[in-house]
């Protein structure tokens, strides 16, 4: 755990205080998950619970690591998961301490009172910036208010661009959180600014300029973007589209900005607009690719483009293409990239390209002879290789192979730091010395690290400023051939195509391109353990430490994934195409295959590197970028791409490590993409915190009402009508008003609404409905999505046959989204995910041109199967609702002058047809009970009724057995409980009904 800096301090002397209620608003990289932790380390005790909600999984294990190196383990963070029993999260509860559980969880335990909610300290609540009226967090919130006035809620966000948007969205978020004091603390704050300037780092800023072919890529696909939004809002004119321009257009969140903008009107929007919006998308991703993937790579995706915009998965003709691949800008965009790539010459038509033969490869062998130890005499090879012409290369095609600029800056990097390295070992003196010499080098992704490390493992340092990584680019160029050879392979057979296969993936993976049997498992199995440890090593000047990875992911894209495959660009690359055919079994050398070989002594060749000639290659990643900060303890830190909230840390991790040098290389492309989103981010930070500060200046103050009674007490529902009374004279209800609500239905925010309504929510496991509402009406909830999936399965006419055998008034309600269209034409724009009901899926279907080309369902045939379920079903009734809060509003209506249910009836109904639904909390006891001679799927519901316990249970006498379970199947179930003791109670005094 690293020193906590003067303003963490001071933030932490802030927050501390058990009496008060805070939300917390800092800058990104500043070292949140650290004061999360410190609060927790001061509250950890078992006379006090504190909860923590709201955090995902990769948080869960990150804060309970970092508590246990702190010393939290008296008791220490306990996580409450969807596994742990409802005893043992009682049990639990009842201990104190720190619990992490989730929302869901919490609510359901606080409305079954399995949780002492007056007995609970306080709450943290992380991410606050997606509080709102319908998430868990404020049902949470709002439950533990009702009974809790004293315990405190603290509440963190890190993400200060999401409370901008709306109206008084700071006030919202304190409001649902019932928090009155607030506290902002962006980067410019006095205190940070005076804590972090005391040390700063040597940071050495670098601008690489991108070479011609690039920036004429760039500036095409810049002018592909700008025309692509001036189209959108010159087609949608009502809309308020001020917010699309190029600078936004950068960020991954522009996407949900236009869908937000458009949801409203989506099913109204011809196909021209949706086309517009997922060009926007991947013109975003072309930008991203051009300065982080290799020129082949990114010509393999744009042909991917090419192929998806031209044809279907199915093999038709599409219908509605982008527009701007039809622009001039779009040419230059393709040509340009074949450029970078490799150039053609008229006499490859006239000549036959030899068999791509990927095995005999003088690399390979050359690697293979080094791992068996045999000495090979290389003398003069280096120049006949770099003279002679690879005999697979095909005649007329010329390799270009452009790298990326920044390779070389990389290396002439570690070389300028292993220089400094070894000056200051030359004149270092006597005793320790502050930190080490790894090399930490950060990337924006696992992709970029593997590349990066595939360029460190095998590039060659005299060679030519752009043609270090030649070797590496061959044989990425001869994956590449092998790749479209196989394509036209596949086309004449009429199989469907497959990705760009990565220079290092494993010869089984690329013999098997659908990912069919044990090279899927392999591959997805290696993917994940790439994505948990993103670091590599190398020897400096050297072969790569350990082996290469065998499933580097290749290029993802929605187009890629069912692109057919790709056209040629001109007839002479037909012909060229068409000439190369490789053997099915001829598979790309795979050099991470020489570490499967039986090597005589490994320790020879494998084992710990010292950190002068180590090098991590790791990808940015939340707050536990600090720990690894702080375990690795670099002087050299080399940043590939720009990013504000690493080099924050840097700036916390340099202040805490006072007499340490630390280094920093900053690498950035000039004028390109990658600098203005730096600098965007920047400022749009900058822009929400000076929002907020003026905000929480001009902020009204929220008084909190106390309910009078909590909820159930609704004063418009309570007011029943009796008939017993001259005039109707009405009647006051002391019964509150309650709806019975099932466990799985609290995924929903429909039962928040219904609380804040002041209606008591009873969760239950029910068998039949989701919603109970009184004796007489069960209420069936239904999404578009559910709705639709629900009536391809089938699932939805039993649901239905069911409400209407065991109630009176069977209710379904078909609910929509609040910002979307209510309207069912959203349909069509769905697919069907339910799983076949026939032994054998349906054929495919010729592709008939339809809208985004997949499988669509339109609103005419959701109509037709809605009127055919009320003709079936004459008693049921079906509710249109625009929202959750039109939901809420109609169930209100519902229920007024109508009596209460009973959860005991509404659990029952039902059970007895399903044995298997509507099972107690206690699983493994029930199980036991129903492995028992004499009890019965009839009879366990009521045995479980009678008896409180199975030890209880075992303790009865066999006429109190016989008394629950019958004659027969009581004696049954009591012999065989108590055979075998020694003294056998008397079996004459049998219980005999008269």
């Amino acid at each position: 755990m690293s020193t906590l800096l003067p303003f963490h301090k001071e933030i932490i002397q802030e927050l501390c205080d058990p009496g008060q209620s805070d939300l917390l608003v800092v800058a990104r990289g500043l070292g949140l998950r650290r004061i999360v932790c410190s609060l927790m380390q001061i509250y950890d005790s078992p006379k006090s619970l504190v909860l923590l909600v709201n955090a995902s999984p990769e948080e869960e294990t990150a804060i309970g690591e970092e508590l246990g190196i702190m010393g939290c383990r008296r008791p220490g963070l306990r996580v409450v998961g969807y596994e742990t029993p409802r005893q043992d999260r009682q049990a639990l509860y009842q201990g104190g301490g720190l619990i992490m559980v989730t929302s869901r969880i919490l609510v359901v335990d606080m409305l079954q009172s399995d949780i002492p909610i007056h007995l609970i300290s306080g709450i943290l609540v992380l991410h606050a910036e997606k509080v709102t009226p319908l998430v868990l967090e404020a049902f949470v919130i709002r439950l533990f208010r009702e009974k809790n006035k004293n315990g405190f809620v603290k509440a963190f966000t890190d993400q200060p661009e999401h409370i901008t948007s709306g109206l008084s969205p700071l006030k919202n978020i304190m409001k649902e959180l019932k928090i009155r004091r607030v506290h902002i603390y962006p980067r410019f704050h006095e205190s940070i600014k005076t804590s972090l300037e005391r040390r700063r780092a040597d940071v050495i800023e670098l601008s690489q300029d991108m070479t011609e072919s690039m920036s004429e890529i760039h500036q095409a696909i810049i002018q592909c973007m700008a025309s692509t939004l001036s189209e959108l809002k010159r087609s949608n004119t009502t809309l308020d589209l001020d917010d699309l321009n190029v600078e936004n257009a950068y960020f991954k969140s522009f996407n949900v900005i236009v869908r937000k903008q458009l949801d409203p009107v989506w099913h109204k929007v011809g196909p021209k607009t949706k086309q517009l919006v997922n060009d926007l998308g991947t013109l975003r991703n072309l930008l991203y690719y051009l300065l982080t993937y290799d020129s082949l790579q990114f010509h393999a995706y744009l042909e991917t483009l090419i192929a998806a915009n031209t044809t279907t998965s199915t093999g038709g003709v599409k219908q509605h293409q982008s527009p701007w691949m039809l622009t001039d800008a779009a040419h230059i965009i393709f040509e340009t990239a074949r450029r970078r790539c490799y150039t053609v010459s008229s006499t490859s038509a006239r000549s036959v390209a030899p068999v791509i033969d990927l095995v005999d490869d003088e690399d390979a062998w050359d690697a293979l002879n080094e791992a068996e130890g045999i000495q090979v005499d290389k003398k003069g090879k280096g120049k006949e290789r770099e003279n002679s012409r690879p005999h697979w290369l095909p005649a007329g095609l010329d390799p270009v192979l452009e790298e990326l600029p920044k390779w070389d800056l990389l290396t002439q990097v570690l070389d300028e730091i292993e220089q400094e390295i070894l000056r200051t070992e030359m004149m270092k003196k006597s005793g320790p010395t502050m930190g080490s010499d790894t090399v930490l080098i950060m990337a924006s992704s696992t992709r970029t690290c593997n590349l990066i490390t595939d360029f460190l493992s095998s590039y060659n340092p005299t060679a030519k400023r752009g043609t270090k990584g030649t070797d590496m680019m061959m044989q990425k160029l001869r994956v590449y051939l092998w790749w479209k050879g196989k394509l036209g392979q596949r086309k004449e057979e009429g199989k469907s195509s497959f990705h760009l296969p990565d220079a290092g993936s494993t010869a089984a993976s690329i013999k098997d391109p659908k990912g069919t049997g044990l090279s899927e498992a392999l591959r997805k199995k290696d993917k994940e353990k790439a994505d948990r440890s993103q670091s590599r090593r190398r020897v400096r000047g050297g072969a790569p430490a350990t082996a290469s990875d065998s499933g580097r992911a290749a290029a993802k894209s929605s187009a890629a994934k069912s692109s057919a495959p790709a056209e040629s660009e001109a007839d002479i690359l037909a012909e060229i195409w068409s000439q190369v055919t490789p053997d099915s079994g001829i598979t790309p050398f795979d050099v991470s295959s020489v570490a499967l070989l039986d090597l005589p002594d490994l320790d020879d060749h494998y084992g710990l590197v010292v950190p002068s000639q180590t090098v991590v290659v790791r990808a940015f990643s939340d707050d536990s970028d600090d720990r690894i900060l702080a375990e690795l303890q670099p002087r050299f830190i080399v940043m590939y791409e720009p990013n504000m909230e690493f080099i924050r840390r840097i700036e916390v991790y340099r202040s805490a490590s006072p007499g340490m040098n630390v280094r920093v290389y900053h690498m950035v492309y000039g004028s390109s993409c990658e600098e203005h989103k730096y600098l965007a981010g920047i400022r749009k930070e900058k822009d929400s915190f000076e929002r907020l500060i003026k905000e929480r200046a001009t902020m009204l103050m929220p008084i909190y009402e106390e309910r009078r009674g909590g909820a159930g007490h609704n004063e418009d529902a309570i007011k029943t009508i009796s008939s017993r009374y001259a005039g109707g004279r009405r009647e006051i209800n002391t019964e509150p008003s309650k709806v019975i609500v099932d466990m799985r239905e609290f995924r929903s925010t429909l039962p928040s609404l219904l609380h804040a309504g002041n209606i008591l929510v009873i969760p239950a496991t029910l068998t039949v409905g989701d919603y109970i509402l009184t004796p007489d009406i069960c209420v069936e909830r239904k999404s578009l999505s559910d709705l639709v999936a629900s009536f391809n399965s089938g699932r939805l006419y039993t649901q239905c046959e069911l409400m209407s055998a065991h109630y009176k008034h069977p209710v379904l309600l078909i609910e929509f989204e609040e910002d979307k269209a209510f309207s069912l034409d959203l349909i069509t724009e769905m697919k069907s995910y339910a799983k076949p009901s026939g032994k054998y899926p349906a054929k495919k279907k010729q592709d008939t041109g339809t809208p985004n080309n997949a499988t669509t369902y339109s609103s005419i045939s959701i109509q037709s199967k809605i009127v055919l379920l009320t003709l079936h079903f004459p008693r049921l009734r079906i509710i249109w609702s625009s929202s959750p809060f039109s939901s809420s509003e109609i169930f209100t209506d519902l229920k007024r002058n109508q009596a209460e249910p009973d959860p005991t009836k509404a659990i029952a109904v039902g059970a007895d047809d399903d044995p298997d639904a509507g099972r107690g909390v206690n699983t493994a006891a029930e199980e036991l009970v129903r492995c028992l001679p004499g009890v019965t799927a009839k009879n366990v519901k009521y045995l479980m009724s009678r008896v409180g316990s199975v030890r209880e249970f075992c303790g009865l006498s066999l006429q109190e057995v016989q008394q629950i379970l019958g004659v027969e199947p009581g004696k049954q179930c009591w012999e065989f409980m108590h055979k075998g003791e020694k003294q056998p109670r008397a079996i004459n005094q049998a219980y005999v009904p008269r």
